[in-house]
């Protein structure tokens, strides 16, 4: 796990993503600095986008700085949480996409399916997701600015 003094992890989900949900809550809970449950804090019927908000204003108010989405698939949270400005989800179901997408694209949320991967498998993307850090290259700064501009501007 990276340094826990400064990772602060808002994380949410809804009911089919609560059983991982408050599994990756039990492991994560004395790894980090902070972290901020967002719920849902049952398996009741509930709607993901509700908790895709949830997540990103911690993440947009400065109280985290990464943030943790489970439904289903990972799909719903991860369209959601995509039309929030500021933020950058990606649903990842591997270690290796997990890590380059903070490392390459400044991703800052991370989306999985409950009903798509087991515990172990989500622990091991969770970690990797935590431990990347962006690194600036040329190229990735060039491709994340083209990617802001769009967040701004639109295609017109």
């Amino acid at each position: 796990m990276p340094d826990s003094d400064s990772l602060r992890v808002a994380i949410g989900g809804d009911h089919a993503g609560f059983p991982l949900k408050n599994m990756i809550v039990e492991r994560l809970g004395r790894n980090v600095s902070k972290l901020i449950d967002c719920g849902t804090n049952s398996d009741a019927s509930c709607d993901y986008p509700d908790f895709a908000v949830a997540v990103a204003k911690e993440l947009l108010g400065g109280r985290a700085n990464k943030g943790i989405i489970v439904c289903g698939s990972g799909v719903g949270v991860s369209v959601a949480a995509n039309k929030i400005p500021g933020i950058r989800a990606a649903i990842c179901h591997d270690t290796y996409s997990a890590r380059q997408g903070v490392e390459h694209d400044d991703m800052n949320v991370l989306c999985i399916g409950g009903r798509i991967i087991g515990p172990e498998l989500a622990f091991e993307i969770v970690e990797a997701f935590l431990n990347a850090k962006y690194t600036p290259l040329e190229r990735h700064a060039r491709r994340l600015e083209k990617v802001l501009e769009i967040e701004k501007n639109g295609i017109a």
